[in-house]
């Protein structure tokens, strides 16, 4: 066990178990407290790996009602363990399962920042060290992403939003964007 420091915050890391968080994800928090703003919205972080956007997220937007996913259960144990000694454990509920799966009712939010590597791309550097599951994905890599824009379809509400980081770039699309997004991912 290890520990980085995640959006001001002091997280236990498990590196070559759960991937660890990396700087450029903090504008996916970011991003995601903009949209949140002072509302008590239904917000869902799927992939959570050590619970880093979700844990930043309760902790920076108490308002909210976060829920943070992964299929991972020792990721699911880490993600426990930070939001427990980050005092926010009360107010985030991690559950392990397939991305919004076990999560209940329509969301308002929608985080993740899933595997995106196609398994040719198993030896990229800046991946070297970090559990395959959290990186690679079958086939051209998209795969994760695209069941998760389907789930959204019926999962997001009217005025609902996807926020996604992709090969460290953040994007996003309201509910009637997704077909948009899911192009822009295959371009």
């Amino acid at each position: 066990m290890n520990a980085t420091r995640f959006h001001g915050l002091d997280l236990i890391t498990a590196p070559g178990r759960v991937m660890t968080p990396r700087p450029s994800t903090e504008a996916l928090v970011d991003r995601a407290l903009e949209l949140v703003g002072d509302r008590a919205i239904q917000v869902a972080d799927v992939g959570t790996g050590s619970g880093a956007i979700a844990v930043a997220l309760a902790a920076r937007a108490p308002q909210a009602h976060v829920w943070a996913t992964d299929s991972s259960a020792e990721a699911v144990w880490l993600a426990r363990l930070n939001a427990a000694r980050l005092g926010v454990g009360d107010r985030l509920h991690i559950l392990r399962g397939n991305l919004l799966e076990p999560v209940p009712g329509p969301l308002e939010l929608v985080l993740a920042n899933l595997p995106y590597l196609a398994e040719s791309e198993a030896d990229d550097p800046d991946v070297l060290g970090e559990p395959p599951e959290a990186v690679l994905a079958s086939g051209d890599g998209l795969g994760p992403y695209l069941r998760l824009l389907e789930q959204c379809e019926t999962r997001l509400g009217e005025n609902g939003v996807l926020v996604i980081q992709f090969r460290r770039r953040i994007l996003e699309a309201r509910q009637d964007e997704l077909r948009s997004l899911r192009r822009r991912l295959a371009a």
